[in-house]
């Protein structure tokens, strides 16, 4: 997450909530309260979370109205318990209520993925299994939620289309076998990792011999993992992939694979409960 990337998703957030006028005439709520009206409000979690989002909160300020004082309570990355305070904020009670939404709706987002990735990792923690993410994001949310599953202990997949190679099924059909695929890879990217989908243990072999880098088994069976670990013997890496649910996390890393991939930790979003108050 680059600051520019920040400044840009907090300015398109706000436009949805202001229909791209400025804080004072977008939120005819607020208009309501008297502009010399002061506050100081807090945001707590109602739920144990890890926390996500500390520079998007304090951008949505900044963009609303910069004289109001945040003060962040936990950083990122961090295990808080149900109604922790998360930040305060002091200043105009008008400011303070148009960016509420805003920054709580990052903030839920996110740390609901960080806390799913930090229950997943949680299972891995006895292995040797480390957890991916996948591409099956938000669109235009790409960055943020990966920076949320590092936040919850786990590691960025490739990025993009651009920074990788993974040879899936229709592009080893469409380039006329693995072994094709893979040679064609490392002519057109040869400092670019190649990583190839298998279905069963004959493809895995295909792939060896073509020398890919890593192994995604799609769906294989715990036996055929085993056999598949048995196989490769440390040639590649081994991840695998396929409706990794949290509840059979633990008997995929047994099998002895490098890397367990789930789209669940950007895809299935479950927002974490938060709430803000005025001091009263």
């Amino acid at each position: 997450m680059t600051p520019e990337h920040i400044t840009l998703l907090v300015k398109q957030a706000l436009n949805e909530d202001l229909n791209f006028q400025s804080a004072s005439d977008g939120d005819i709520t607020a208009q309501l309260i008297p502009e010399s009206q002061q506050a100081n409000a807090f945001v707590i979690t109602r739920e144990e979370c890890v926390f996500c989002g500390e520079e998007l909160v304090l951008e949505v300020f900044k963009q609303v109205d910069a004289s109001v004082k945040v003060t962040m309570l936990v950083k990122d990355g961090e295990q808080v318990t149900g109604n922790s305070k998360l930040f305060t904020a002091v200043g105009s009670a008008r400011s303070i209520l148009t960016a509420e939404r805003t920054a709580l709706n990052f903030v839920q987002s996110l740390s609901g993925t960080a806390t799913t990735t930090a229950h997943y990792v949680a299972a891995l923690k006895n292995s040797n299994t480390r957890l991916l993410d996948t591409r099956k994001t938000i669109p235009g949310l790409r960055a943020l939620q990966k920076y949320a599953v590092t936040c919850g202990g786990g590691k960025n997949h490739r990025i993009g289309l651009f920074d990788a190679f993974l040879i899936k099924e229709n592009h080893i059909a469409a380039c006329g076998g693995i072994a094709a695929a893979v040679k064609q890879a490392r002519a057109n990217h040869p400092n670019k990792p190649v990583e190839v989908e298998v279905e069963n243990l004959p493809e895995l072999q295909l792939a060896l011999d073509a020398g890919a880098d890593i192994i995604m088994l799609d769906n294989f069976s715990v036996a055929d993992i085993k056999s598949a670990v048995s196989l490769t013997q440390g040639q590649a890496k081994l991840e695998v992939s396929g409706n990794m649910t949290l509840d059979i996390l633990t008997t995929y890393a047994q099998a002895g694979v490098d890397f367990i991939s789930s789209g669940a930790l950007t895809k299935n979003l479950q927002s974490i409960d938060l709430s803000m108050r005025f001091d009263t």
